[in-house]
């Protein structure tokens, strides 16, 4: 039921947007929908790329998402506006894995500057073999749990059957929800904006410093707002967050795999609530662009409560902030919180 409202709601923004953009085109020769503009136009496929883009480009860039604000992007179908548009911008950036129909129409498309965010870090597994990856820089701290942490899940994921395979390669592409990964994207996309834009290269190397810096200090309140906790599980509707999670040396447990709307089977909220009694989890936490109800069924019965943990996959005016860091430090509360931090 919801994924269809999901769609039509999605559908039905889409069109609105086709139809202004068709008025618009009558007297502008359709140089905004179509990115023709006299700036560096880069279309994004959904948010968190989006606003890499924004912050990088600042001034210079003209930034539009293929995806609608509340629209889930891993469904996304591309109209044949869209399809047009990627023909005349002058960059696209995108992250291979998480949308095949964006993947598949950029591809195709003609665009001279491709940028694979997927390419700039690297992606991992976070499945049944998801044990013993070594990250460099990681902290202290997290090295610590690791080995104990990556056991448990190993062993939690065997015993789940979870799907944690994606379309690249069965990679978890979810790699903005980590501050030290999503910076080394940054760097990436900085780099590719100044040789495709070479006029403002300094600009985009300037506003690529501000933002890892940024990320950098993102990645510090984590680190210390996390390291000393009752409990490090953490349960939710979503398997999205398998990189924050090793990265603060926490353990993600996914009520129902990677579809957040999937009914979980009665044996699996019978494991969740024993593992909530025995790891001391407090919390169910559901996202903002899908429904609450399998998160709010599983916490009633195991006498848990709720909250809201968001992928970051879109804002909408439910989500908790208006740009990716308010929204990350509402999820740094809302994981204190559960956690129980000191």
């Amino acid at each position: 039921m919801n994924v269809r409202r999901r769609h039509i709601s999605g559908i039905a923004v889409t069109a609105a947007a086709a139809l202004g953009l068709g008025t618009l085109s009558a007297c502008s020769g359709d140089s905004a929908a179509a990115g023709n503009t006299d700036k560096f136009d880069v279309v994004a496929s959904f948010y968190p790329m989006a606003f890499l883009a924004e912050r990088i480009g600042g001034d210079h860039v003209n930034v539009s998402s293929l995806t609608e604000p509340g629209q889930e992007p891993h469904d996304l179908e591309l109209s044949t506006k869209q399809r047009a548009q990627l023909e005349e911008t002058d960059a696209a950036l995108f992250l291979k894995g998480l949308q095949p129909a964006v993947d598949e129409a950029i591809g195709q498309s003609g665009v001279k500057t491709k940028i694979d965010a997927a390419t700039l870090t690297s992606l991992e597994e976070h499945g049944a073999e998801a044990g013993g990856h070594d990250h460099e820089g990681e902290a202290a701290h997290e090295e610590e749990h690791a080995g104990e942490e990556h056991a448990g899940e190993e062993h939690a994921e065997e015993e789940h059957g979870h799907d944690h395979s994606h379309e690249a390669g069965g990679k978890d592409p979810h790699i903005w929800l980590d501050p030290v990964k999503y910076a080394e994207v940054a760097e990436g996309v900085g780099k590719a904006f100044e040789k495709a834009d070479p006029d403002h290269a300094a600009d985009y190397k300037k506003n690529t410093q501000a933002l890892v810096k940024e990320l950098g200090e993102l990645n510090t309140k984590f680190e210390t707002g996390l390291k000393d906790t009752d409990t490090k599980v953490f349960i939710t509707t979503h398997a999205a967050f398998g990189y924050l999670a090793e990265r603060y040396g926490l353990t993600e447990e996914a009520i129902s795999g990677l579809s957040p709307e999937s009914e979980p089977s009665a044996a699996r909220v019978k494991e969740l609530e024993k593992m909530a009694k025995a790891d001391g989890v407090s919390t169910i936490f559901y996202e903002t662009l899908v429904s609450d109800k399998t998160a709010k069924t599983v916490a009633q019965d195991s006498n848990l409560k709720t909250d809201v943990l968001d992928p970051l996959e879109g804002i909408t005016d439910k989500s908790r902030g208006d740009d990716y860091f308010q929204v990350m430090e509402a999820n740094l509360k809302a994981l204190q919180t559960a956690l129980g931090a000191k």
